[in-house]
């Protein structure tokens, strides 16, 4: 359906400060949106935490393909497609579990835990034709590459282009943050998710991560109240809701501080050293445990990293300081999932997943105080863009004021559209590439 649109016709879709409403509504757009960009870019998968032992396993989805994630007998983690070599079946819809091997529900072919085909029912009908354990088209196909960095893992269905490393550029530092706060240098993925599916295109869901302009106005019904009920209690008193809701409500001004990074292939930084984040109870002996194995000077480099958001176009966004991954699922060019996980940090008190799980519930949940805001904001943006009005959608705050940087970065205060304008850069270059292979 999307082969008839032109590289030359999706590339007038992008302008240096503005974006046609296509973009967001088109659905033979969005499926190739799933071929270039979700079959193309490396992924985020889940975290090696989700698969500690040989038999472990969960279910996820790249773009519109449904994955097993497992950790074999050789400790090795792979990503195969959840389809049956026979007939097509989906071999699991667990979302997690453990199992020594993978059999079909329909006919009972088995699989291991790596994919390869190890039994038959009746296999004496297949003598002399292809389908047989020889033959590796018969087991379960693997998604062509998978790497993981400090525990996380991603994957990417293009047999060919750029390590995962080098692809995620100077964004990589997000990573060792989120994992350098852990004295033991390990983090676990724990407590279930958070999943609230939005009727809006996943590209507005990605936006309004760095969208700075909106919280005072968006969540004015949650910041406010909070608000007026900080004032009956003394700073140090503050219940942590209410020290969690308040910044919401703070001035463009201070938002401004909180300065817009773009490093690359799409991938952004908020923040820095100005976060509305920041101010939260941290244990004294949380900070000496640290200090015992990086030293005084490190910790504080490593505890000052204050990044509101950092996003991995086009999957995921997390909160480095706050032990916080968002993750998008695209479902239809209407339709997105939301899924929200906490990690842990390794030898850390439980009071800290606490203070993440309580902000999780808090802002991201289908039943929290400010996610409702945010859906209905997604829902009115999607509905919005059918009208017959204007054909466009505006990007240009702050247009032709960027900071380049001698890292290659570029940055721009915390109000400017610069992500905006990045993460389309990067969607022209998936969606017009000639380097571009099918999934």
């Amino acid at each position: 359906m999307g082969a008839s649109i032109s590289n030359d016709e999706i590339a007038a879709l992008v302008q240096p400060n503005r974006v046609h409403k296509r973009v967001y509504t088109d659905p033979a757009l969005f499926d190739l949106e799933m071929e270039r960009i979700w079959g193309n870019a490396w992924i985020f998968i889940g975290h090696e935490s989700q698969v500690k032992s040989p038999g472990d396993f969960f279910t996820t989805t790249i773009g519109k393909q449904p994955v097993i994630v497992t950790r074999h007998s050789d400790n090795q983690v792979y990503v195969l497609y959840n389809r049956c070599a026979h007939k097509g079946a989906q071999l699991i819809v667990a979302p997690c579990g453990h199992a020594q091997q993978l059999r079909c529900a329909y006919h009972g072919y088995v699989f291991d835990t790596a994919g390869a085909l190890v039994h038959v029912p009746k296999g004496e009908g297949y003598q002399n034709s292809a389908f047989s354990r020889d033959n590796p088209s018969t087991d379960i196909r693997r998604v062509a590459r998978v790497e993981t960095y400090r525990g996380f893992i991603f994957a990417n269905q293009a047999l060919h282009g750029p390590d995962l490393a080098s692809w995620l550029g100077p964004a990589i530092t997000s990573f060792d943050n989120a994992v350098d706060r852990s004295p033991t240098g390990e983090i676990e993925m724990t407590g279930g998710v958070l999943r609230y599916m939005h009727d809006a295109n996943w590209k507005i869901l990605l936006e309004n991560v760095s969208d700075n302009m909106h919280p005072a106005v968006t969540h004015q019904s949650a910041w406010q109240p909070a608000k007026q009920a900080a004032r009956e209690f003394p700073d140090d008193q503050k219940p942590l809701p209410l020290a969690m809701l308040e910044p919401f409500g703070s001035s463009y001004e201070f938002f401004d501080t909180i300065a817009m990074t773009t490093c690359g292939n799409g991938h952004t930084w908020s923040g820095g050293n100005a976060t509305i984040h920041i101010g939260y109870p941290r244990e004294s002996k949380y900070v000496r445990d640290m200090e015992a194995v990086h030293g005084e000077e490190k910790t504080n480099r490593i505890l000052s990293m204050q990044r509101q958001n950092t996003i991995i176009y086009p999957s995921i966004a997390f909160k480095s300081a706050l032990q916080t991954i968002r993750v998008y699922r695209p479902i239809a060019v209407d339709k997105t999932i939301q899924e929200t996980w906490t990690f842990k940090l390794g030898g850390v008190a439980d009071d800290m997943l606490h203070t993440s799980v309580l902000y999780n519930q808090l802002i991201f949940s289908p039943y929290s105080i400010a996610g409702h805001d945010d859906y209905e904001a997604y829902h009115r943006i999607q509905h919005g863009l059918q009208t017959e009005a204007s054909e466009w959608v505006s990007q240009h705050r702050h247009y032709g004021r960027d900071q380049h940087n001698d890292d290659g970065t570029t940055q721009a205060p915390g109000t400017s559209d610069i992500v905006f304008r990045h993460e389309f850069e990067a969607w022209k270059n998936y969606m017009t590439s000639s380097n571009v292979e099918a999934s």
